[in-house]
Parts: structure tokens; C-alpha cells; sequence
């Protein structure tokens, strides 16, 4: 029996990913009363139970103690119960954001104080012990749909040895101004610029021919070899200090050639190469 409790921020994917888990043969509840947790999970170890892997949504809500359930879990840990925890985090901002376009209500906001950045603080509060002792944390702030799927496949579908880092590959062009989320910045720029080629000009990195221009320097391949030996140096350590999402920012210009292509280079780099997950985005390639 494998069995996963599904918790986190609201509106940071928990029902996505349940719906994901479901897609893959777990057998979903959300939402169950608190009282009904432990019964719930005695029933999942009775002889002749047929179900083999189960997941259970467990959210904040202004009408029940997440406490109690916290508890209880704690109970059960100790009575040999074994399960895993899945926590769906984001940024402070990426929750804004979400609510402002979802137009919903945060479950821990009141009519006396409807601010949705209240009611995320309170409940990022309450949910600290239980990041804590999460097996798996996720961060979506910057995962697009598909990219979260293949995280879900890569802990419970291949069950590939996981840690919690996301290393987020972005492009970005000077002129437009500096990622204010980067944690590494590179700046491309001593590369000479296809910009300036006429049959180039107007193509990016994502394009073969500007691609074949700026690896066609040997510049840009030392460039990305020390590039990837520190990030290889670094992501262990990073790993071992907790942090779970990494943004590396490489820009150039306008971020539409050099950038985008180096940025491209890394990522297939570093593809399939870590116990880590990976995303790329060009921010204006457009």
C-alpha cells in the first residue's frame, strides 16, 4: 500500500496534483472531515482491501483544526502506518496572483479582514510543522502544467530518488531589466550578437541558424562548460541547505538570440541529469 497525504498553500496545485495521482491509478479523496481521517486509513489496511495506492487531500479550512490532523497523523506514524507527504507551495505573489484572477476567497479570510495576503500569511503560519516533515515539496510558482505532471510521474509514477530543488532556466534580455526572482545571473553579452546579421536578425535562439552562429564561438562552449561545472558544484550543497527552487537567469541584450540560446544549451544539459526537477522559459523571446 502506498499512501499520500496531499496538503500545502491553497492555490498551490494541491487539487491539481490530485487529479494527476488520480490519472495514475491512486485512489483520491479531498476534503474528508478530520474525524473521519484515521478511520479512513484503518480502512485502507484491512485484509482484502484491493486498493493499492491511495492519496488524501488535507487543506487549511477556517471550519476545522488543522491541528487535530496533524495528530492524528502523528498517531498513526507511531502505530507503523507509513505514508508519504506531497507539499504544493508557491510564492507569496504567485498566490496574489491566483486569487486575484481566480476571484475566490482565501478559507482563512473573515468578513472583518478579507485580505488575501493575510489569509495566506495565517496559513503559511499553520502549515510550518508540516512543511517540515513533508517528503516531497513543490514549488509551482514558475511550473507550467505539464512540467508538474512530469514531476508527479517522476516521485510516484518512476519512483526516481527525489529531492526538492527546481532549478528554473530563464532568458531574459538587460534592456528589458533584471529577473527580480533570479538567484544566479549570467550576463551573455560578451558574445558577439546575431542581431547584427542580416539573415539572423530577425530569427531567436530557439532557431537553428542563430544557434549554429553563437556555438560556433569557442567562447560560448567554455562558457557553458564552467557554467555547468559550477552549477553541478552547487546544487548539492544546495540541496543540503534546504533550498527548493533555484532560478538561473542568463541574458544578454534583448533576450531573443544569445541568451535564449545559451539558456537552451543548459537546459539540455543538465536534462535528465540530477535527481532534481528542471524547467526553461525565455522571458522576451517575444
Amino acid at each position: 500500500m502506498r499512501f499520500v497525504i496531499v496538503t500545502g498553500m491553497s492555490g498551490g496545485g494541491k487539487s491539481t496534483a490530485m487529479r494527476m495521482l488520480e490519472d495514475v491509478g491512486f485512489f483520491c479523496v479531498d476534503n474528508l472531515p478530520v474525524p473521519l481521517i484515521e478511520k479512513f486509513m484503518e480502512l485502507l489496511v484491512m485484509p482484502g482491501n484491493e486498493i493499492s495506492k491511495a492519496a488524501l487531500g488535507l487543506d487549511v479550512r477556517a471550519d476545522q483544526s488543522f491541528g487535530d490532523a496533524m495528530k492524528i497523523l502523528d498517531r498513526m506514524r507511531q502505530n507503523g502506518f507509513i505514508f508519504e507527504v506531497l507539499f504544493m507551495d508557491a510564492s507569496d505573489s504567485t498566490l496574489v496572483k491566483r486569487y486575484k484572477e481566480s476571484r475566490r476567497v482565501h478559507p482563512l479570510c473573515t468578513p472583518e479582514d478579507s485580505r488575501v495576503e493575510h489569509g495566506i500569511s495565517k496559513e503559511r503560519e499553520i502549515l510550518t510543522e508540516m512543511k517540515k516533515k513533508a517528503d516531497y515539496i513543490i514549488d509551482t510558482s514558475k511550473l507550467l502544467t505539464r512540467e508538474l505532471k512530469e514531476e508527479i510521474d517522476r516521485i510516484f509514477v518512476k519512483n526516481g530518488e527525489y529531492n526538492n530543488l527546481i532549478i528554473s532556466i530563464m532568458s531574459f534580455g538587460f534592456k528589458h531589466g533584471i529577473p527580480a526572482d533570479a538567484d544566479l545571473v549570467f550576463d551573455v553579452r560578451f558574445l558577439p550578437n546575431p542581431f547584427y546579421i542580416d539573415e539572423l536578425k530577425y530569427m531567436t535562439g530557439n532557431d537553428k541558424g542563430v544557434q549554429e552562429y553563437v556555438m560556433g564561438f569557442p567562447e560560448a562552449g567554455q562558457f557553458m562548460d564552467k557554467l555547468e561545472d559550477m552549477l553541478r558544484f552547487l546544487i548539492p550543497n544546495y540541496i543540503k541547505e534546504g533550498k527548493y527552487q533555484l532560478v538561473v537567469a542568463i541574458g544578454c541584450t534583448g533576450g531573443k538570440h544569445r541568451s535564449v540560446t545559451l539558456a537552451n544549451e543548459l537546459y539540455r544539459r543538465m536534462k535528465d541529469k540530477g535527481n532534481y526537477g528542471l524547467t526553461i522559459s525565455h522571458r522576451d523571446v517575444k
